[in-house]
């Protein structure tokens, strides 16, 4: 979904010749990975989402104002008029290599507070801006004004036939029909990239599934949709919901969502590329011919283009990526699941304990994926959403415990000990998987935070008064001045304290 589209709607004719092409790619993908050589240099890349607010804390719809003034191609649009992404440059974990990804994530955020302060405008780091509205979600501006995003909403209405329903319970039950995706623009993410080798991708994803429900339990950060106490990570359900092309009657059938957890664990890259193909129909079957792009690369790599375009349009949580590069392919594994924010050196501390956890389990003698269940996987997943830090979970060998605990007594230090092994400088280590236990130990995380801050100045004020959403504007606030001053989230004050 990155690269641009020519089309918002497409005919019979081009959907049966993107649907051949579709095919062909895959069996070509197949021989490609049998018979090539891959890049292999273990290398990272982050992607991070931000939503724009004005001087009172509300949305501000100026993406292509602030872009145009940062004019710099690190940063790129994302479906909301409020929304943008800025995309880090490749690097290494070893060293002081995610040190070096903080200051250059630092940098970057300076840049682009210059830029939108020329518009009036802050951006924040926050997986779901408590201050966005049903109003606005309503008003035709919401999106960003470019072919992409249109055709995809428009593909995901006209698949399912009728509107997008949201509906979600907690605290608050939030319930309400839209005529687009509107709500998928609300849901901003950090995404962590590794680059994995064809041969050792199964267990990199495998591991990344097993540990899914801990990283969204101790990083919610979207426990505010619409102004509605929901789910401590609101975002994946929300996410989830905005982009279902299916009716209730398919979901009845089990036939898959779009947005996906999956449901077995896997023994090569080409099992998610095959499953993609086989169970989700194309969503923009826009050919490579349409496109104007060439079957091969400089180097004679294939390009895919029907297989990556239509692999952006199932959005795994963990998903795999073919890149064709400009000397050799590569794969790698895109981490989807953490929200964005809360500060710089807190998302640092998620990727250092997702980099390094993954080290670890990928070279246990007997990994954890064989010894717990797939269904075990996607419920700590959904427990670790619904509940956040406060979620228990279960782990091999430790039954059903309290995430904090867990990440305390086991995961932590393994986290640490994969850093090792990834000759990551010990102060580095310390630092990080730190703020990490840290956060453990304290209890506090983003959603955490948003919560309580969203009870002290507005206590049990019910949704849509005066006094939330008075609240709700000065909660963005604050966080913001906090998200600014860079501590991480586990030292914030509340108000009042």
């Amino acid at each position: 979904m990155g690269e641009a589209v020519g089309s918002v709607r497409y005919t019979p004719r081009e959907r049966t010749l993107y649907r051949r092409k579709l095919q062909e790619n895959l069996e070509t993908f197949d021989t490609y990975l049998q018979n090539a050589s891959f890049e292999s240099k273990g290398t990272i890349g982050l992607e991070l989402e931000f939503n724009l607010v004005d001087e009172h804390g509300a949305p501000a719809l100026a993406n292509l104002d602030v872009l145009d003034t940062l004019d710099d191609g690190d940063f790129q649009s994302e479906i909301g008029a409020y929304n943008l992404e800025v995309n880090m440059p490749v690097s290494r974990v070893r060293d002081a290599g995610l040190k070096q990804l903080e200051k250059g994530l630092d940098e970057r955020l300076a840049k682009l507070r210059a830029a939108a302060r020329t518009h009036d405008v802050t951006p924040v780091s926050i997986g779901t801006l408590p201050t966005v509205t049903t109003e606005l979600l309503e008003d035709e501006q919401w999106i960003t004004p470019e072919n992409r995003y249109r055709a995809l909403s428009t593909a995901v209405v006209e698949a399912r036939g009728e509107y997008v329903g949201i509906d979600l319970s907690r605290e608050d039950h939030y319930a309400h029909d839209f005529t687009d995706i509107a709500p998928e623009s609300t849901c901003t993410s950090m995404q962590l990239h590794l680059q994995v080798a064809p041969n050792r991708f199964a267990d990199a994803w495998n591991a990344s599934q097993a540990i899914a429900g801990v990283q969204i339990a101790m990083a919610a950060n979207s426990p505010l949709f619409l102004g509605h106490r929901l789910w401590h990570e609101s975002r994946l359900p929300v996410f989830a919901q905005s982009i279902d092309t299916r009716t209730p009657e398919l979901e009845h059938q089990g036939v898959r969502p779009r947005v996906w957890f999956g449901e077995r664990w896997i023994t090569s890259v080409f099992d998610l590329f095959e499953e993609n193909v086989q169970y989700f129909p194309p969503l923009l079957p826009e050919t490579r011919e349409a496109s104007g792009r060439p079957i091969l690369t400089d180097n004679g790599t294939p390009y895919l283009h029907e297989l990556n375009l239509h692999n952006g349009t199932v959005w795994r949580w963990n998903r795999p990526i073919y890149a064709p590069g400009r000397r050799s392919a590569h794969i790698r594994l895109e981490n989807r699941i953490l929200p964005a924010g809360p500060t710089t050196v807190d998302m640092v501390a998620d990727a250092a304990f997702y980099y390094g956890l993954i080290a670890f389990l990928v070279r246990e003698n007997r990994p954890v994926w064989s010894r717990m269940t797939f269904a075990e996987a996607q419920e700590n997943f959904e427990n670790g959403a619904r509940d956040g830090i406060g979620a228990r979970l279960t782990w091999p060998r430790h039954g059903t415990m309290d995430v904090a605990e867990l990440v305390l007594e086991t995961l932590a230090p393994q986290a640490r000990e994969g850093l090792e092994q990834l000759e990551v400088d010990e102060e580095v280590i310390d630092e990080y998987i730190g703020i990490y236990e840290a956060r453990a130990r304290t209890g506090r995380n983003g959603a955490w935070w948003q919560r309580k801050a969203l009870d002290a100045f507005a206590g049990r004020a019910p949704v849509g008064s005066v006094e939330r959403e008075e609240a709700l504007l000065k909660v963005v606030r604050l966080y913001t001045q906090n998200q600014q001053d860079g501590r991480p989230v586990h030292t914030w004050e509340l108000p009042g304290e």
